[in-house]
């Protein structure tokens, strides 16, 4: 009895904290990743490739060790349902939140770095001044970013990282997190630190991230 008082109290601590032993949070089946991969070939390798490695100018590599390391399978499972609006990635929703979701079980069998999106989301808010952020933009993300943000569509080598389809589904701590590190084996290098593309302090980094959602709201 007191053995299962305990592992009640355990579950219920667990579900407060948002740790809940839900379904979902079991390892996908074989039938599960089969279907995700079959999914994803069919809808998503025309443009990220089969290997899901992506196409500069095109689409993003969706097996980057620090984007599975980083990105929650929200952030995942929105994008494919919403799609980016004004930019090459159609909405998805069609196929049904099993077929999505086996899709990012799929993407998540790729990883090999551990799954640190809960911590990232809880980073705080960005504090800064957007002036000076767009500054730094100007100088040092616009080239692969576009001017506007628009990735893409500016005829960038990089995403569109300034429209309200990337921003409403990204925590400052995963823009700030992108910025530091980069992306390997990508042309999102890594901006601080002496091996950085450039060596951004921690407030640039802010600054940065306040201009964005500025401009997002414009």
């Amino acid at each position: 009895m007191k053995t299962k008082t305990r592992i009640s109290f355990g579950l219920a601590v667990l579900s407060v904290i948002g740790l809940s032993f839900s379904a979902h949070a079991a390892s996908p089946t074989k039938a599960e990743l089969k279907n995700g991969k079959a999914q994803f070939v069919e809808n998503c390798a025309v443009c990220h490739q089969e290997d899901a490695i992506g196409k500069a100018g095109v689409a993003p590599s969706l097996t980057n060790p620090e984007l599975l390391s980083i990105a929650s399978d929200k952030f995942f499972m929105s994008t494919i349902r919403d799609g980016r609006e004004d930019t090459g990635m159609p909405p998805f929703a069609h196929l049904g939140r099993k077929g999505v979701r086996d899709i990012v079980s799929f993407l998540r069998s790729k990883a090999t770095l551990p799954n640190r999106s809960a911590e990232i989301d809880a980073q705080p808010d960005a504090h800064g001044d957007p002036r000076l952020g767009q500054q730094w933009y100007t100088y040092i993300c616009s080239t692969c970013h576009g001017s506007d943000g628009n990735g893409y569509e500016s005829e960038g080598a990089g995403t569109a990282i300034g429209l309200p389809g990337f921003l409403d589904k990204v925590s400052d701590g995963f823009i700030r997190e992108t910025i530091k590190i980069g992306r390997s084996n990508t042309r999102m290098l890594s901006f601080q630190g002496p091996a950085g593309l450039a060596n951004l302090t921690d407030q640039e980094v802010e600054d940065i991230i306040v201009y964005l959602r500025q401009q997002a709201k414009k």
